[in-house]
């Protein structure tokens, strides 16, 4: 294949990644220059912003629970925030604990107490933000995926994004279209949880040599339309227990839309020991719950999706700045899981970026030196203060449910420093917690019975997956890259019995027959299945399967999620 010609295009400041982060960043980058521009005369700053974004539409990827807690968004919109699509406000909630058969009320502990926030779907705050942006004259480019960091010489000088019109065997189509590299003088990655080029910059360049392994959950969900009467607007149960049990983390969630809306939900931490827990099987178990059951019965699933959640805190914060570029958001690692809440950090992490870039440009250039002071910023704004109390939280569930609850419980006595003599629990990646079944899992595990699903109330992968709104150009490339296949046949089928079909909440990953195999199966990918969730990418115990962003577009669409 010879040497392809791409264009260049010249920027001066790039948001990659059109969520809540870059579409904050951006909006409050031009807001400081314009208002300054309009006072500056001859020393007015010009400067071409820019916003990617992988997904067919901005919002169609921008997946949340979500409770929003609206303190940044009062920061960034502080005349017309209350114009933002919240659906409503919480003023009722609850937490249960769950047996398989009956749910008792518990206290509901500080973190999580959501009066004054408010349920959301994250798909209309990003539209709504993203209308906010264009008005202020910055310009946002929906189905162009960033699929390489620009890197010369240790410095960030932009992004490629990806080609168009490449089948599935490699070669190129006759619509193909080279993607562009975009040089800039900043780039803000916003890209979300485990973003494709964070990940590439924390390879190249080190940035998480001094920080925590980042530990990660994924969050499943589905909105329901159900008969009106059965949870007010706003209203937010927590629920914990059943059927996660007490050594693996996570917990459901109820959160009220409107009379005939329900958020449905269950998250899992992604460091569980059990090679044959399937976190999807146990949200559609989680629902035959009578608790919930109830609510659900005669109502209609509506849509679904599936997130990664970074979980680690404070401590599994990468280097955020460097030579020409800053991190923002979920990439970055800003979310608070003691209070499940992350949109609110992802807000004004990206506007303390959007400062940073405006104090540097005032004062003529944006170096690496000018770029520090964002780090600086993060420790003296309220989301070092925030992440700090919680900064041991995630690190205590090591060690099972119990030991968590009552390190968060000291935690909150000691200013998050908690059971520990030293101010800093450590963390392994979360993936390398998975027990072989060969070996120190050993007869601890048993496969459950599997929820009978019925198409009404509990739901197989697939026919979730269709309710998701998932759509790809079938031929492309597959943009899950496993290593080496042969891992999958030969060792992870002995020793973990190939999770990869289990902790997919999308069945992207089959184990099939396969007679010219010497194993007699092989793999297949079903790509266009996947949600872009990420777990792949986190769980594997072998660390070999990277996920890459398909051909612009592709994906799922959550726009009313």
């Amino acid at each position: 294949m010879s040497e392809i010609e791409r264009e260049t295009l010249e920027m001066d400041v790039l948001f990659v990644g059109a969520g809540p982060a870059g579409l904050a960043g951006a909006y409050h980058l031009a807001r400081l220059i314009r208002d300054h521009n309009e006072k500056a005369g001859s020393d007015a700053i010009k400067v071409e912003i820019g916003v990617l974004e992988k997904g067919k539409e901005v919002g169609s990827h921008t997946l949340s629970g979500a409770v929003v807690d609206p303190r940044a968004l009062r920061e960034l919109f502080p005349h017309d925030w209350r114009q933002a699509p919240l659906e409503a406000e919480v003023e009722k909630e609850g937490l249960l604990w769950l047996t398989p058969k009956r749910s008792f009320s518990a206290p509901i502990p500080p973190p999580l107490d959501n009066h004054g926030n408010y349920v959301a779907s994250l798909g209309k705050l990003a539209k709504w933000m993203a209308g906010k942006v264009e008005e202020i004259g910055v310009d946002i480019f929906t189905e162009f995926p960033a699929t390489e960091a620009l890197i010369e010489e240790g410095k960030v000088v932009g992004v490629r994004t990806g080609d168009r019109g490449i089948g599935h065997d490699g070669e190129r189509k006759a619509n193909f279209e080279p993607g562009i590299d975009i040089r800039t003088r900043c780039t803000v990655l916003a890209e979300g949880v485990r973003g494709t080029l964070t990940k590439q910059l924390e390879e190249t360049l080190n940035l998480s040599q001094d920080s925590n392994a980042q530990i990660y959950a994924i969050g499943i969900k589905e909105l329901w339309e159900i008969p009106p009467g059965r949870i007010e607007p706003g209203e937010v149960i927590h629920t914990m227990g059943w059927p996660l049990g007490t050594r693996t983390y996570g917990g459901g969630f109820l959160y009220g839309m409107s009379e005939t809306l329900l958020v449905v939900g269950l998250v899992v931490g992604l460091d569980y020991e059990n090679p044959l827990l399937d976190p999807h099987e146990e949200f559609q178990r989680m629902k035959t719950h009578p608790t919930i059951s109830q609510l659900l019965d005669g109502g209609t699933m509506v849509n679904y999706g599936a997130k990664a959640l970074p979980e680690g805190g404070w401590w599994s914060l990468p280097k955020l700045a460097g030579d020409g570029f800053l991190l923002a958001g979920d990439c970055a690692g800003f979310l608070n899981s003691m209070r499940l809440k992350g949109i609110h950090l992802a807000i004004k992490s990206a506007m303390l970026a959007a400062e940073t870039i405006f104090e540097g440009l005032r004062r003529g250039g944006l170096d690496a030196a000018a770029l520090q002071r964002y780090t600086e910023k993060i420790e003296e704004s309220w989301v070092h203060e925030e992440m700090w109390e919680v900064r041991n939280f995630h690190q205590a569930f090591d060690h099972g449910l119990l030991a968590g609850m009552a390190q968060a419980g000291l935690g909150m006595m000691t200013n998050g420093r908690g059971f520990g003599l030293f101010d800093r629990l450590r963390s392994e990646p979360g993936h390398e917690r998975m027990l072989p079944l060969n070996g120190a899992g050993e007869g601890k595990f048993e496969a459950l019975e599997p929820v009978v699903k019925d198409g009404e109330l509990t739901f197989d992968k697939l026919a979730d997956v269709y309710n998701s709104g998932t759509g790809h150009d079938e031929d492309q490339p597959v943009h899950l890259r496993v290593a080496d296949t042969d891992v999958c046949i030969h060792q992870c089928a002995v020793e973990y019995q190939n999770p990869c079909q289990r902790f997919c909440p999308a069945g992207v990953y089959e184990m099939v027959s396969e007679a010219s195999s010497p194993t007699g199966q092989r793999l297949q990918i079903n790509a266009s299945n996947c949600v872009h969730c990420k777990t792949c990418d986190i769980m594997d115990p072998y660390a070999i399967i990277t996920w890459v962003p398909p051909e612009g577009g592709g994906g799922p669409s959550y726009g009313k999620m």
